[in-house]
């Protein structure tokens, strides 16, 4: 997976809502993490979350304890902008989803909309889950959403890696206790549709 210089030329290059994985409302994901966690003081960070408006949404109904992690200082600066004052109350990540220095136990929902599925090597992939495994609390909540069977083969230049309910649950392991499974048409900025595959998971 390219990291750093190829994201930061994705954001610097192209407007939030010119990406095709841009969406206004990630009301699927916001559901989930309402009903799984309506304590508003619950730790949630959202990895690969740079320019979404999932902060925004989540800010806006009242969750106070958010962190934001992307590889890209850019796409970061660009949801800081945005959210104006109210985005100092978030605390923002800029680092590889692999190899960031999170705390030990420190969330309760970690989610993750399109970053997975860009890790084509299985040691990223790896170094991805055990940072999953570390970061959230035992009984926490994982959502992760990457592009399904009849999904793209590349994105933004990029190979990826699509995947069904069982084959990505079975990268994460038996800690992992799949809750939920489900595939989501995605329609881009551009008209045409891709098709997501979200498993929702606690850690055990």
């Amino acid at each position: 997976m390219k990291t750093g210089s190829h994201w930061e030329n994705i954001y610097r290059t192209k407007a939030p809502n010119a990406v095709s994985w841009y969406r206004s409302h990630l009301d699927r994901s916001l559901t989930l993490i309402e009903s799984a966690l309506p304590d508003r003081k619950a730790g949630i960070i959202d990895v690969g979350g740079g320019a979404s408006t999932l902060v925004d949404d989540l800010l806006a109904r009242g969750y106070r304890n958010l962190t934001v992690l992307d590889v890209s200082q850019t796409a970061l600066d660009v949801t800081k902008a945005r959210l104006g004052e109210s985005g100092k109350a978030v605390r923002w990540v800029c680092a590889d989803a692999t190899q960031a220095d999170l705390p030990d136990q420190a969330f309760d929902v970690w989610h993750d909309r399109a970053v997975f599925h860009f890790m084509t090597a299985q040691e990223q992939r790896n170094a991805y889950v055990r940072l999953a495994a570390r970061a959230v609390r035992p009984g926490g909540h994982v959502i992760v959403g990457t592009f399904g069977p009849e999904g793209p083969t590349k994105c933004s230049g990029l190979d990826v890696v699509r995947y069904d309910a069982g084959s990505l649950h079975g990268e994460f392991g038996e800690r992992f206790k799949l809750v939920q499974s489900f595939k989501e048409l995605h329609e881009t900025p551009f008209g045409t549709t891709q098709q997501f595959l979200y498993c929702y998971c606690r850690l055990i």
